[in-house]
């Protein structure tokens, strides 16, 4: 009888198929790991017959003790959860994850050229489970290393909501003398596709040779195992499910290029952040749970505001094309224009982005723009709605003034709306 971890052979009445037995109590099915590093299905009513070819192997890992290496810079890797530092547990069927120096430098050993690696498990989850208290954890640890004047930091995130964190840190960190990179996988170091590998090399080789400061992004610039993209962190969205890929500038451009293979850096950019000799730190790091993200869309119910009006400090509301929602004509909408209305008369703040992503709203257009601008809407030009309701929750976590919110919210700070529209394709390959 076979056991996870057995090499084996699934015949069926078409084909035989060749790999590692994985667990699977979730479904009717064999499945195997193929060489390749996917996962197969076969259902076992097809299957004839499985054969043991080779037993599982028992490995236990010994490492070398890591000695630091003077003259390198060094790098303060954290770990939030994910698949970034992650391998296959033929136990479970699923992925376990790789936190200390020693794994981490088996599992990337270019990274010894680099820089001398240090290590922190910050939390251990999958990035749709974070918290808007996890934001604290993660720049807290960020402020540790900073004020040992590491030469910057990496941090493994889950993919799904990299893009969040990243804004949330960016706004954290109003001054740091370090650059922060925020370095995902969207397919585990099991696979032989991989992209955590070449995405934390990139990472590592931008900070030992940048000047920059402050917080961004390093995913894959495209399909290709060629180069990473260094993505702004208040300006980047993860616009595909599955492709390496993912992660995409909207209105804007990545700050560089770091090619895999030369290791040469390529600034597309040169206003950005430099480091100084002053190390100051400032740090806010307050984040206003009771805010929310509502998505504009055909018959909406005027409960819907009203549930947001009644639960939330603030809100973004995620318009269609230059900002609109249905506000304008019928029983219905004009329920939602009297209800926005009565909220911010009362206090509430309402931010107002588009679906569109590319391009920005404006509050005089058209006359439901106007409806909405005139009772307090705050029109928040090119931003991205998810920007928007990590800067909304920052603000009314670390200000009081609202005259002083309204005014912030719609002024960029750290690169999250463009003075000018940007002219591109915006194509996203």
């Amino acid at each position: 009888m076979a056991n996870p971890g057995d090499t084996v052979e699934v015949v069926t009445k078409d084909k035989t198929f060749s790999g590692t037995l994985m667990p699977n109590e979730e479904t009717d099915a064999v499945v195997l790991k193929l060489d390749s590093g996917y996962n197969m299905g076969i259902a076992k009513e097809k299957i004839t017959s499985v054969k043991t070819v080779g037993a599982r192997k028992e490995h236990t890992e010994t490492f070398e003790k890591v000695v630091s290496k003077k003259g390198l810079p060094t790098i303060a890797i954290l770990h939030t959860g994910g698949t970034i530092a992650s391998k296959v547990d033929y136990e479970t069927g699923g992925v376990v994850a790789k936190f200390s120096v020693e794994d981490m430098l088996a599992m990337v050993p270019e990274l010894r050229d680099i820089a001398n690696i240090e290590t922190e498990l910050v939390a251990n989850m999958m990035s749709e489970d974070m918290l808007i208290e996890d934001y604290k954890k993660i720049s807290d640890a960020v402020r540790k290393y900073a004020e040992q004047k590491v030469q910057g930091v990496i941090i493994g995130h889950g993919t799904d909501t990299l893009a969040y964190t990243a804004a949330a840190l960016a706004f954290v960190f109003e001054k740091i003398n370090i650059p922060v990179i925020i370095v995902g996988a969207q397919r585990s170091p099991d696979r032989a596709s991989t992209d955590a590998t070449m995405n934390l090399i990139c990472a590592a080789e931008f900070i030992a040779k940048t000047d920059f400061t402050g917080v961004a992004i390093c995913m894959h610039n495209s399909v290709n195992d060629d180069e990473c993209a260094i993505l702004p962190a208040t300006k980047t969205r993860k616009m595909h499910t599955s492709r390496r890929d993912a992660f995409k500038a909207i209105n804007d451009t990545p700050l560089a290029l770091v090619n895999y293979k030369t290791k040469d850096i390529n600034y597309l950019k040169q206003d950005y952040g430099r480091k100084t000799e002053d190390d100051t730190l400032i740090v806010k790091d307050r984040f206003e749970k009771d805010t929310g993200l509502l998505k504009v869309h055909p018959v909406m119910k005027n409960r819907l505001y009203e549930f947001f009006a009644g639960h939330y400090k603030g809100f973004v509301l995620e318009g269609t094309g230059l900002g609109h929602a249905p506000t304008n004509l019928g029983e219905e909408n004009l329920k939602n224009h009297a209800t926005l209305k009565k909220y911010i008369a009362e206090g509430g703040f309402v931010a107002v982005t588009s679906q569109c992503l590319f391009g920005g709203v404006h509050p005089s257009v058209y006359v439901n723009l106007r409806r909405l601008s005139s009772i307090g809407c705050l029109y928040c030009n090119d931003m991205l709605p998810e920007t928007a309701l990590i800067k909304l929750s920052w603000l009314l976590g670390n200000y009081k003034d609202p005259e002083q919110i309204k005014r912030l919210m719609v002024t960029n700070l750290r690169g999250e709306i463009n003075e000018r529209e940007v002219l591109d394709d915006y194509g996203l390959g």
